[in-house]
């Protein structure tokens, strides 16, 4: 086993096995039900520090690359891995979001080990996903690539339907499912077209297979198509905001944080790594098609009044973000602009590594509230800050970074992709010029309604009055759930204030996939980030942070010192009626309402105002995704139709199964003589 002593490659390998063996000793867990808090949960974090580790010492390395052969597989084809800057990367980010999960997740857990659902099941299919999510960065193969593929989309599918009591986790369950096996199928046939040039399975005989143009995009088309449905994208997306709010919190973390992000890596790999030859087209697909998702997505989750649902339609809007940096990375290599091809690409890697760490943040603080106070509802809570001051402040943290605000990460690599948009000019092609500067008023404006979502959010869940008896009741979780907030929320700070450190470390992977870098970037050291060029644009974030901290003490100094310091206390502004209650303040409809009328075409709105049992009126409002309509239900339908039509075949009578039995060998000898 060739490469097995090198050390990140070991450990990594280590990491994966002890993921392994936390679902086997999660068996054990329906007998003694404090054996996943206590150890199986322990475990998946041992089992991210290792991948962490061992990514991070790749990374630093800048150009090391360790592979072995497994004695696993099939008896012509053994597993092969292989540890590059690019899976190194990816290691990194599911090693990290699995250290915060198992701080967070033995306080969350703990009120399942009485109920009714398996801890069993829960602790085990947790290892074999995480398991999984690490196997597919490292395999270097299309047989091990989908073996662990799929062990990853069926462990989850598990997790999803973990609540199977609950009829809506059983159909959410069954429609990712269903759409996991058809994007599988998808990326297998892609595999399929480059094993037929490469005469093989192996990574290394697809890279030095030569793809003629026609096989090359039906190629791509069905790798985007698998990995897109995986990732999020629209228009197959549908899965998403259905699984993700139905699976236990930490769990929609680690699919949201992380699994999204394992189906980018397997885009990357495929189309930057195996396919080659990137032509602009396929990037004006993607650009397309990240550009809509962007705003379809953030368009859909402020309408939404369901938390985890919000977050998960806000996946979609950020897996588009990250899609349209590979776009412009797409166009810009298709038409040989390697430096700027560069820029994207880590655009999108600084993207894809935000967003796993404040979505993850966002969704444990969503299953904080969810464990503290039982509700999902955003119009069932309030005046959370108050009762949870902690989660209050870590998520406030994840609502500032997601809004792409500075000196948080999200604004760092959403400048970034623009600062790649705005090099449209350097392209000969009018029409790409043209239609660069479009996606990229679209990413603003994404941008822009992102904000206004987040202020929706805090607003309507963490201030004001609380709207329900079982907010009221809500207090602060665990140190350890509040310890798994806190490491994310630190991150999300300090990637943000030392961006030029991080592009260090991500400039690796367009040096080893593109053969270029951004040299310029960082020539300032980690004071100044300057992308292009600091005759382009530069942003220093240290400062930007020192300047608020001085903003702070000035405002706290005036008020201490000032002639305001006396402040007069009384009552809030009742508008005439008293007390204040609840009832007074915007809701998280209220609040979206204009954005609603605005583009209240893309939605199917069913909106009422009804008189309940005590007479007083009630409103209520459901919106709906109209490509559900468009794409979902006609097919379903159609599935249905087909299902009855078999069904008749079943008739209970034995001559017809043999004369059905008999029809079909007549047909079977007719096609093969």
């Amino acid at each position: 086993m060739p490469g097995l002593s090198m050390d990140p490659l070991v450990l990594a390998l280590t990491g994966i096995v002890l993921a392994l063996a936390s679902a086997g000793l999660a068996l054990f867990s329906s007998r003694y039900s404090l054996l996943t808090r206590a150890l199986v949960i322990p475990l998946l974090g041992v089992s991210g520090i290792l991948v962490a580790v061992s990514g991070i010492q790749v990374l630093l390395s800048g150009s090391m690359v360790f592979t072995a052969e497994l004695p696993f597989g099939l008896p012509w084809l053994a597993w092969h891995v292989r540890l590059d800057m690019l899976s190194a990367f990816f290691l990194l980010l599911i090693g990290v979001v699995c250290v915060a999960v198992a701080f967070y997740a033995p306080g969350y857990v703990r009120e399942f080990e009485h109920g009714r659902n398996s801890m069993a099941a829960l602790g085990g299919f947790t290892g074999l996903f995480v398991a999984g999510m690490q196997l597919v960065v490292l395999a270097d193969d299309a047989f091990l690539f989908m073996v662990a593929w799929e062990l990853m989309s069926l462990s989850s599918y598990f997790l999803v339907t973990f609540q199977h009591e609950h009829s809506a986790n059983r159909r959410a369950g069954f429609l990712y499912l269903m759409m996991a096996e058809i994007g599988a199928l998808c990326i297998l046939l892609s595999y399929g077209v480059l094993a037929g040039n490469g005469h093989g399975f192996a990574f290394d005989a697809m890279r030095a297979a030569q793809v003629n143009g026609m096989w090359a995009t039906v190629a791509f088309a069905l790798a985007f198509l698998g990995f897109g449905m995986k990732a999020g994208l629209l228009p197959v997306h549908a899965w998403l905001p259905e699984a993700h709010p139905v699976a236990p919190s930490h769990i929609s973390a680690l699919m949201s944080g992380v699994m999204l992000k394992v189906a980018v890596y397997g885009f990357i790999r495929f189309s930057f790594d195996l396919l080659g030859g990137i032509q602009w087209g396929w990037g004006v697909a993607v650009l397309l098609v990240g550009s809509v998702s962007a705003l379809m997505g953030v368009l859909y989750a402020l309408m939404q009044h369901d938390l985890k649902r919000l977050l998960a339609y806000h996946s979609v809007e950020n897996i588009g973000i990250i899609f349209i940096g590979l776009g412009l990375a797409m166009v810009f290599e298709g038409t040989g602009h390697h430096l700027l091809a560069a820029l994207g690409l880590v655009a999108a890697l600084y993207h894809t590594i935000n967003h796993a760490l404040f979505k993850s943040l966002l969704f444990l603080g969503a299953g904080a509230v969810l464990h503290s106070s039982h509700q999902r509802d955003m119009e069932h809570m309030g005046g959370l800050l108050k009762l949870m001051p902690w989660t209050g402040l870590f998520f406030l943290v994840g609502c500032i970074s997601i809004a792409a605000l500075p000196p948080f990460n999200g604004f760092v690599s959403e400048w970034l992709t623009f600062q790649a948009a705005l090099q449209a000019w350097a392209l000969e092609n009018g029409v790409l010029r043209s239609l660069i500067p479009i996606t990229a008023a679209m990413l603003a404006l994404t941008g822009a309604l992102a904000a206004a979502c987040f202020v929706k959010v805090y607003g309507v869940s963490f201030l004001g009055q609380a709207r329900s008896k079982q907010a009221r009741k809500a207090r602060e979780v665990d140190p350890g759930m509040r310890l798994g907030q806190g490491l994310l929320a630190g991150l999300c700070l300090l990637l943000g204030v030392f961006p030029a450190t991080v592009i260090q470390l991500i400039d690796t992977i367009p040096r080893e996939l593109l053969h270029t870098g951004l040299d310029k970037a960082t020539a300032h050291g980690w004071l100044w980030l300057t992308p292009m060029g600091e005759q382009t644009a530069s942003y220093s974030a240290p400062l930007v942070l020192l300047g608020l901290l001085v903003a702070w003490w000035l405002a706290a100094w005036v008020l201490r010192r000032g002639a305001v310091r006396e402040v007069r206390r009384c009552d809030a502004w009742d508008c005439g009626f008293s007390p204040l209650n609840a009832r007074m303040q915007y809701t998280a409809t209220a609040f979206a309402q204009p954005i609603r009328r605005v583009f209240g075409m893309l939605f199917l709105m069913e909106e009422a105002v009804k008189h309940d049992e005590g007479g007083r009126l009630r409103h209520s409002l459901h919106v709906g995704d109209r490509l559900w309509g468009w794409l979902y239900a006609p097919v379903i339908h159609a599935a249905r139709q087909a299902g009855r039509v078999a069904g008749r075949l079943q008739t209970g009578h034995l001559r017809n199964y043999l004369g059905w039995t008999l029809g079909t060998l007549v047909v079977v000898l007719w096609l093969i003589s």
